[in-house]
């Protein structure tokens, strides 16, 4: 279904909250709103957001799910992204360095639970006024490890994804799906990816192939290619290549990524990049 997200104060508290209102027209909407309920039960970490209270309200023949959440000031990645495109500048490296070890912190812990995101994007990323990330939307979460051991099956997590992952950063595995193979939360580390660099040029790697309505599915087959530029480092240039690899296999997992992420150093005053 479909939803909304209202601004409310809590009579008590005079604090503000976001409310999310889902639209449920039948049982299966009613059941993918109580996932996402249950999905935030899982987690009791600073970057995923946290759920304060939820409710099934009758609407005559259909139902909305209330999702209450902490209001976050600082808006989506998203926004930000745009507001910094806008002025017709960049975010500095150090910034991303900030925003992309808090994301991968919350990925980390979705991961150990042996959970996969799905629709990680910078719309679905919050910043909190310490330029913290938060990560949300968590109805396409689903359990990391998905076996497919027939065309029909494959067929199945083709055509849920193609409901559920946002196209311009969809895994490549998610387009095409063999009839024999596992996907797993590897798909999350390509989306990384893709946020990654939407933080480094302005837009996703693949959302303007979207906007033309040329196909996603062919570009995510062939090796990235960056925009010349000197205001990153390679070390961070480096990161990128490897969280969008085509073969899931060959990808890092969220450990070694923030392994990777801890080995980038701030730069020596004066200087823009970083050092590895």
């Amino acid at each position: 279904g479909f939803s909304y997200v209202d601004l409310v104060e809590g009579l008590r508290d005079g604090r503000f909250y976001a409310l999310k209102r889902i639209l449920c027209h039948d049982k299966e909407d009613r059941q993918a709103a109580l996932h996402e309920v249950e999905m935030h039960g899982l987690f009791d970490h600073p970057n995923i957001l946290r759920l304060v209270a939820h409710c099934m309200v009758e609407k005559g023949a259909k139902h909305e799910a209330w999702l209450l959440l902490p209001y976050v000031k600082g808006g989506t990645l998203w926004r930000e992204v745009e507001a910094l495109r806008e002025k017709g500048t960049f975010m500095p490296e150090q910034r991303i360095l900030l925003i992309l070890h808090g994301i991968c912190r919350g990925l980390q812990a979705i991961h150990s639970k042996g959970y996969a995101h799905r629709d990680l994007k910078p719309t679905n990323v919050l910043l909190d006024e310490d330029d913290q990330p938060v990560l949300m939307d968590l109805g396409s979460m689903n359990r990391a490890r998905i076996e497919v051991n027939s065309s029909q099956e494959a067929m199945a997590v083709q055509d849920w994804a193609a409901q559920r992952c946002t196209i311009s950063y969809r895994a490549p595995e998610l387009f095409t799906v063999p009839s024999q193979c596992v996907i797993d939360e590897r798909t999350d580390i390509w989306s990384l990816g893709c946020v990654l660099y939407c933080m480094m040029f302005g837009e996703g790697p693949y959302d303007a192939i979207f906007q033309k309505g040329d196909s996603v599915a062919l570009a995510v087959q062939n090796p990235l290619t960056l925009p010349s530029t000197t205001r990153y480092s390679a070390a961070l240039q480096r990161l990128l290549f490897s969280m969008m690899t085509v073969s899931p296999q060959e990808r890092p997992n969220i450990n070694e990524i923030l392994h990777q992420l801890e080995g980038l150093q701030p730069a020596p005053a004066g200087q823009d990049t970083t050092q590895i």
